[in-house]
């Protein structure tokens, strides 16, 4: 299963992948919340092979666009 953990500050998230036993998928990288960052962002998520969890902090509003 790969890992997904996102850290949802104002302007921007930083997401790092990892997939079990610690394999680094992508180190961490910031992703502004913008539609067309998201969507990338979307479209890597989706290109992972196998099951992925992802686990985001809720802090308020600043979710919402990647909660969308």
């Amino acid at each position: 299963m790969n890992a997904i953990g996102i850290d949802v500050p104002k302007g921007k998230s930083t997401v790092a992948i990892l997939r079990p036993f610690g394999e680094i998928v992508t180190k961490p990288f910031d992703v502004m919340h913008t539609s067309a960052e998201l969507d990338e962002l979307i479209k890597l998520i989706l290109s992972l092979e196998g099951e992925s969890k992802v686990v985001l902090e809720s802090t308020g509003k600043y979710s919402q666009p990647v909660n969308n």
